[in-house]
């Protein structure tokens, strides 16, 4: 379908539907790359910026996917992603999420130089529970650069090191968003398919329904590997997506989620 196509269908549709149930037909609307693009468009426009949205999209995302997004954002809103990022995030924070949008880590190779795995753990461990305060620019510099497999090496040796988990080490040097980016590489780096379970499930529980996450999360990986993730969602909290969904939400919107969602594992 030409975009200008389905640009008029998702605007006619706009006009028919209403609240949570129109927010989750019109992201299917959107080509995946565009979908992320608008959604990281919504989080910087107007007052105050949903943080934990850009933190999700940039530390989840492949190097090849962010520079789709990066293309489709130009395209979508005449403007460069990285300079609006810029623009609307400040301090170490903006430094995190513009590094991990450079793309600069290594998402392919699988290979490990074990010297270097064991001198960025003693790199991060003189950067912060070594000396007073905490040195930003290397924590930042070694998450955002490294490939997955050769970070899950330097964990291991950190915590050889430290005696504590590189988390623990994070949450007592970082606070807030800076806090939150750091954390989500780490837990991406860990496990992809928990994360985002882990977001899907902290999005309904509680009172009150995170629906932003919770349509964002199962509309960008339906097609990707939402199957995966229904599986570890069961693993980690003992029920399943859909059984959740359908305690927390209703109506037409509780059976389009169930549809996407898909049969149980």
């Amino acid at each position: 379908m030409a975009w200008w196509k389905a640009w008029d269908l998702t605007e006619t549709l706009k006009s028919e539907l209403s609240g949570k149930f129109e927010r989750l037909i019109v992201a299917l609307m959107y080509l995946p790359y565009r979908y992320e693009a608008k959604e990281l468009h919504d989080a910087m426009k107007g007052l105050g910026t949903k943080e934990g949205v850009i933190i999700e999209i940039l530390a989840s995302r492949t190097k090849n996917q962010l520079q789709e997004i990066m293309k489709a954002y130009e395209e979508d809103y005449g403007s460069s992603l990285e300079e609006d990022i810029q623009a609307d995030t400040s301090g170490y924070l903006e430094r995190i999420l513009v590094c991990l949008l450079q793309g600069s880590r290594d998402d392919v190779s699988s290979f490990v130089d074990p010297g270097l795995a064991l001198q960025d753990a003693q790199d991060l461990y003189a950067a912060g529970e070594k000396i007073r305060g905490t040195d930003e620019m290397k924590f930042i510099t070694i998450l955002c650069t490294r490939s997955a497999t050769h970070l899950l090496r330097v964990f291991e040796e950190y915590e050889k090191i430290a005696n504590k988990s590189i988390e623990d080490s994070i949450k007592s040097e970082t606070h807030s968003s800076l806090e939150e980016a750091m954390l989500t590489v780490v837990k991406c780096t860990r496990n992809l398919h928990s994360y985002f379970a882990e977001r899907l499930y902290y999005a309904m529980k509680g009172a009150g329904t995170r629906d932003g996450t919770l349509i964002r999360n199962i509309v960008s990986r339906s097609e990707i590997d939402l199957n995966l993730i229904k599986c570890h969602f069961k693993k980690m909290y003992g029920k399943t997506l859909s059984s959740m969904i359908m305690e927390d939400t209703s109506g037409d919107y509780k059976n389009a989620l169930l549809s996407l969602v898909g049969s149980d594992p």
